[in-house]
């Protein structure tokens, strides 16, 4: 499969602990981020005061980015000290403290200089989900107060690699790294034709033609290149398929036809959030078929909730006789956020409820208030880099969780 890497969409990329200074209107007057200068890296020494474009940027677990496009002043503060070393700050104006002064001191401000337009100033809070997937995204760890501590330089390195993991950060940024097979689109129109086909249609495609993995040696590593490949197939069916319709315009004789390009648009991405979460219950499916679990996809169980997986089945699940400590549900989601709650009432019988999501650094708060509910994570082995080493004590990859299965059903 194609590769791509951080390093063709930023230049640099650092992070510090605001200071109240920064942000809090209770404490200073100023409007300028400080202990930035190790930026000068990126964005030059200019003799005098320089506006360059800045899209303030606040970032919360369960929210949409908060963002505007501004500008912001680079300067050197200490210009008129010829006899100390320049230390450049970045102003902001008034009009970005409706994103700016969300942040509170201690949390964490991000400088992401992309290779084109402007500079992206991120904000979230510290210890958050958002903060660990960017940390790990970017190669960074938690920080002090200025950047010469902790950043990087994508021009001398390719940084992260652009696996689907890491696509998913940038999407919550509001970055889209697609990366396509091209290759592969003649025989998806001769296969599918230029229309979407069933997600298990697809799915089988996908796994028929991906490269060549092992379910029974390594299922985690089976179930992440099928996901990765599959997602690479769509998104070339879904550019060629959403070019030819912006071809065809939006226009109603000649006035346009707003509602139904917005009504196009939603389509594109409900169809991309739909189809990864039942990509995702067709490959596990396949997983457990091969290797030999005895298994039910949405059987019903009280107050008709139906778990993605209930293993061995509902007919068991169902007879007092057969013993609750034998009966396993999962639920499978691309992405849990706060949706994870659900499946906490989907099976009365099964007091640990197991969890399978693709979500990668998942905040220590959330992980904490998981296992305090009796829930269990399960994440393919690949993703557990993206948590903090006391949290991957606590996870099952893939593996140990069709072990368990197979222990019970024995």
């Amino acid at each position: 499969m194609k590769r791509g890497y951080l390093s063709e969409y930023f230049i640099g990329v650092a992070a510090k602990t605001l200071a109240a200074t920064e942000i809090d209107p209770h404490t200073s007057r100023g409007h300028e981020y400080q202990g930035v200068d190790a930026f000068r890296e990126f964005l030059g020494s200019p003799d005098a005061k320089k506006k360059i474009g800045v899209t303030y940027i606040r970032l919360e677990d369960d929210e949409p980015p908060l963002r505007l496009e501004l500008d912001g002043t680079w300067y050197n503060s200490r210009k008129n000290q010829p006899h100390r070393e320049p230390e450049y700050r970045l102003y902001y104006p008034a009009a970005a403290e409706e994103v700016v002064r969300k942040a509170r001191a201690g949390d964490t401000l991000f400088f992401c200089k992309p290779k084109t337009g402007s500079l992206l100033a991120m904000s979230c809070a510290a210890g958050s989900a958002i903060e660990q997937q960017l940390f790990w995204l970017f190669g960074l760890r938690a920080t002090g107060e200025r950047f010469d501590e902790n950043k990087r330089d994508l021009r001398q390195d390719r940084g992260q690699e652009l696996s689907f993991t890491a696509r998913y950060i940038l999407e919550l940024i509001e970055i889209e790294a697609i990366i396509t097979e091209d290759e592969w689109l003649d025989a998806l129109l001769k296969k599918f034709g230029a229309k979407f086909p069933a997600t298990r249609l697809f799915s089988e495609f996908a796994r028929r033609h991906a490269p060549e993995t092992s379910i029974r040696d390594d299922p985690d590593h089976a179930l992440i290149t099928w996901i990765e490949f599959e997602e690479r197939l769509f998104r070339t069916l879904e550019r060629y398929i959403v070019s030819e319709r912006l071809a065809d315009g939006f226009m109603h004789g000649r006035q346009a036809d707003v509602e139904g390009f917005i009504k196009f648009s939603l389509s594109v991405q409900n169809r991309r959030k739909s189809r990864a979460g039942s990509a995702l219950e067709n490959h596990l499916a396949v997983i457990f078929d091969a290797r030999g679990l005895k298994f039910e996809r949405g059987a019903k169980t009280e107050n008709n909730n139906k778990p993605d997986f209930l293993f061995p089945g509902a007919k068991e699940y169902a007879s007092s006789s057969f013993s609750a400590n034998r009966l396993i549900m999962l639920g499978a989601k691309s992405t849990c956020k706060d949706r994870w709650r659900q499946v906490l009432a989907e099976a009365k019988r099964i007091k640990t409820k197991h969890l399978l999501t693709l979500e990668p650094g998942i905040s220590e708060n959330q992980t904490s208030e998981m296992r305090t509910k009796s829930l269990q994570l399960v994440l393919p082995k690949k993703l557990h880099e993206t948590y903090k080493p006391n949290q991957q004590k606590s996870l099952l990859d893939l593996r140990d969780f069709i072990t368990l299965v197979e222990k019970t059903q024995r």
